[in-house]
């Protein structure tokens, strides 16, 4: 017997594997339990063809035993078994596959599904432990080999004593530090969770004996209770996944059942997404719409992402690039049988097969939406007071690359009735000869409807989209139009519902009364950008309109957001005043007799149309003893 070295070129190597590949220790459960699934499946595909291989397929399975004095691990499988050559190949070999070898071997034949391919995820045991001891015994053969190891010193191989096929790891494991509490390795709740968590989907039963006390009865009150110790033997994973059943096989409640269990909801779904594709990209996929988003869903500590499996084996608890932004509310898990993967299993390789599986997925989420928003349009609303916020940051986001695919998503609250409406509604019944959509933005229905403007949007049987959310108006602009439909906020300074004899009439009136606007616009200040008659004011004497991009609502959002104090954004306001009102005589009788009384007229209109905008009075002190002032006159 002699100690060899790893045919690695360096023993640098090894330590990088040990220390640096994998972020998480307990990793190393994960890679054993599927190395022995290997080991049983390719036994299990020889017994298909072989009668001499003697065990029935109920029979293969996974044993864990745990030695809290002598601090061991043990992984045992009856499965195939390694010969000593094999031993020295695939364990003295960094990145030695014999999963990889037998894949390729067979990968024309039906059955064979092997997790392990790249060789490297045996090492991973020595992050928690101080020797690995491998005792095999191949199926055919006669004797049984025994490799051990330290680590990056080197190993042995020699002949063991073991009387069943199959083999045997032994993990010494580590004692604990300041750090590290290897301990947790040695519990058999713990371990039993690393199962549940990582190989629940194993094919072939995990099992482990559990050691628990129960109460010694006695006929003698008197005395003090006695326990025992009582050993039974439970099988620790579910072993089929429920995605990979038939849909007719589940119910509804396995469905809710499984998402509350597994995503730690109290309430159903609001949808359930089963899936299953093949061809470019072949995975199954489910899917889960929650009812409601989690408490830190708009915080900056929520991750997005599906659980992504590859053949059962949990590879990453949230895989964030199988989700967009925009549907990040999504919850659930893709299982694939052919994602390319890299060494540590833990870290997929942004390939193209993975953009396919994230690319179908997306369709799929997205038609299921629009599925849910044609027939059940009731849940669909609920759906979008919940999340239709994220949906219009999608539209927003990424300068609008994504808005195709979101518009037909949205709902906005109509004039009409007060009800939800989508872009393509509201177009298909817009009067003949009108091009605009139009909007208008507010803290709540209510307060649209206050704004001077609605009423005469309205008088002209146009509808208004209501607009509650910071997010909406943005997600407009960034749209730009729809179905080749503009959209025009009524509080711009464009919006003009004249007649062609109107637009002319009023536009002679404001170029009579320039001086008097000037002289106005001079008292109040930089606040606004010009003053001016409108047509567009019913019984209001006067409003606020906005000239450019930035609307008055815009400004009040980009304004709120951290760190605008030392950038504050200021919308080009306009204060435009109903040439039919009698306000507007009386200015033009100020303007003639007491050019100071018309100047504190124009502030106080101006604070007027800032509190009928939703926007604070520049000087609530000022604009008070104003309105007492001219009380007293």
């Amino acid at each position: 017997m002699r100690t060899k070295q790893f045919k690695s070129e360096s023993k640098k190597l090894m330590d990088m594997m040990i220390n640096s590949i994998y972020t998480h220790k307990e990793i190393f459960l994960r890679e054993l339990i599927s190395n022995a699934s290997d080991a049983l499946d390719k036994l299990y595909f020889r017994s298909l063809t072989d009668n001499s291989v003697g065990i029935a397929p109920n029979d293969f399975e996974i044993r864990l035993e745990i030695d809290k004095d002598a601090r061991t691990l043990k992984v045992i499988d009856n499965g195939c078994g390694m010969t000593e050559e094999e031993l020295d190949k695939n364990l003295g070999t960094i990145a030695k596959s014999g999963s990889f070898d037998f894949k390729q071997e067979n990968e024309k034949k039906d059955n064979v599904d092997i997790i392990g391919q790249f060789g490297v995820g045996f090492y991973s045991a020595f992050m928690v432990s101080d020797k690995v001891t491998v005792e095999s015994k191949a199926f055919g053969s006669e004797e049984a080999f025994r490799w051990s190891s330290k680590g990056t010193e080197g190993y042995v191989v020699e002949p063991c004593d073991k009387e069943n096929v199959g083999t045997t790891i032994t993990l010494q494991i580590k004692e604990n530090t300041e750090d590290e509490n290897y301990d947790e390795y040695l519990d058999q709740y713990r371990i039993s969770a690393l199962i549940k968590k990582y190989s629940d989907y194993i094919r072939h039963p995990i099992r482990m004996e559990f050691t628990t006390k129960e109460p010694v009865e006695t006929d003698d009150k008197d005395k003090a209770p006695e326990y025992r110790d009582v050993t039974e033997l439970r099988t620790l994973n579910s072993m089929i996944p429920i995605w990979k059943k038939a849909k007719n096989e589940i119910k509804p409640e396995d469905y809710n059942n499984f998402y509350k269990d597994k995503f730690y909801d109290y309430e159903d779904p609001v949808r359930v997404i089963h899936t299953k594709t093949e061809g470019q990209a072949t995975y199954s996929a489910l899917l889960f719409i929650p009812k409601h988003p989690p408490f830190d869903y708009y915080t900056k500590e929520f991750e997005k992402g599906l659980q992504l499996y590859s053949k059962g084996v949990l590879i990453m608890d949230k895989c964030a690039d199988l989700l967009p932004d925009y549907f990040s509310f999504v919850k659930g898990l893709v299982d694939s049988e052919d994602l390319s993967l890299n060494i540590s299993r833990e870290t997929l390789q942004h390939d193209g097969q993975l953009k396919l599986i994230a690319k179908t997925v997306e369709k799929k989420i997205k038609s299921e939406l629009e599925k849910m928003l044609k027939d059940e349009r009731e849940a669909y609303e609920e759906f979008f007071k919940a999340f239709g916020i994220q949906l219009k940051f999608g539209i927003y986001n990424d300068y609008g690359m994504h808005k195709d695919t979101l518009k037909d998503l949205l709902l906005f609250r109509s004039s009409n009735e007060k009800k939800y409406v989508t872009l393509k509604e509201y177009t298909e019944r817009m009067k003949e000869g009108q091009d605009t959509i139009y909007y208008a933005c507010g803290e709540t229905d209510e307060k649209i409807e206050m704004l001077p403007q609605t009423d005469a949007v309205k008088d002209k049987g146009y509808e208004i989209l209501y607009l509650t959310e910071n997010v909406d108006e943005f997600a407009l602009k960034m749209l730009g139009e729809y179905d080749g439909k503009k959209f025009m906020n009524i509080c711009d300074d464009n919006l003009n519902l004249d007649s062609e004899e109107e637009k002319k009439a009023l536009e002679e009136e404001n170029t009579a009364a320039k001086d008097m606007f000037d002289k106005m616009k001079e008292s109040i200040g930089d606040s606004i950008n010009a003053v001016r008659f409108t047509n567009k004011l019913k019984k209001h004497p006067v409003c606020l309109t906005s000239e450019g991009g930035i609307s008055l609502e815009m400004e009040k959002v980009l304004n709120s957001m951290p760190g605008a104090e030392q950038n504050k954004v200021q919308a080009k306001l306009v204060l435009e005043i109903n040439a039919d009102h009698p306000i507007a005589e009386k200015l033009k009788t100020l303007y003639n007799e007491d050019k100071e009384m018309l100047g504190k007229y124009a502030k106080l209109l101006y604070g007027e149309a800032c509190l009928i905008g939703g926007k604070s009075v520049p000087d609530p002190a000022e604009h008070s003893a104003l309105v007492c002032e001219l009380m007293t006159k």
